[in-house]
């Protein structure tokens, strides 16, 4: 990608809003081009391959890098995962949005899932899955009340049983 194009890009981040306060954050996160990378649907259950599996490892590993940080619900699809992470409060001890050379701010949910997608890339290309890669951005959604959170738990608990309708699956993506 030339990196012109990636200063052009605009935010789709709620503009003025600290992603490091503690809350609630539903994210999707998808492979590149939408492509069935992960496992596939089988009797309507979710058959992870060996990029899955590795998805889900260091999915379950994000508390152990960012302590603020835990999971809730979660699931993996062909091209995409669904979770709910929950930031909490970093403490006093924590320094926080320290500006760095590759952040602009530590402990945000940006930084977070920019690490998972960045260890997952690794460890393929440790696994001999030289060819996955994540889509460049991911959608988050900032829950806003209880009613709302199980909500999503419930979507992302029944997401197996709607693939067919899903909007990230490739054969319900127009041409």
């Amino acid at each position: 990608m030339n990196p012109k194009n990636r200063q052009c890009r605009k935010s789709i981040r709620l503009k003025d809003y600290d992603y490091s306060q503690p809350g609630e954050y539903f994210v999707t996160i998808c492979t590149h081009s939408h492509k069935c990378v992960l496992g596939e649907i089988i009797q309507g259950g979710m058959q992870l391959n060996i990029v899955g599996k590795i998805v889900e490892k260091c999915w379950r590993e994000i508390p152990k890098h960012f302590p603020n940080v835990e999971l809730d619900e979660y699931i993996i699809m062909p091209n995409h995962i669904h979770g709910i992470i929950i930031l909490h409060d970093h403490g006093r001890d924590v320094q926080l949005n320290v500006p760095t050379r590759l952040s602009p701010r530590r402990w945000t949910l940006s930084v977070i899932i920019r690490t998972f997608k960045g260890a997952v890339t690794t460890e393929c290309l440790r696994n001999k899955c030289n060819k996955f890669r994540w889509q460049l951005r991911f959608y988050e959604h900032i829950v806003r009340n209880d009613k709302e959170l199980n909500s999503i738990r419930d979507y992302i608990g029944n997401n197996i049983l709607q693939w067919s309708f899903d909007t990230e699956n490739p054969q319900n993506i127009p041409l």
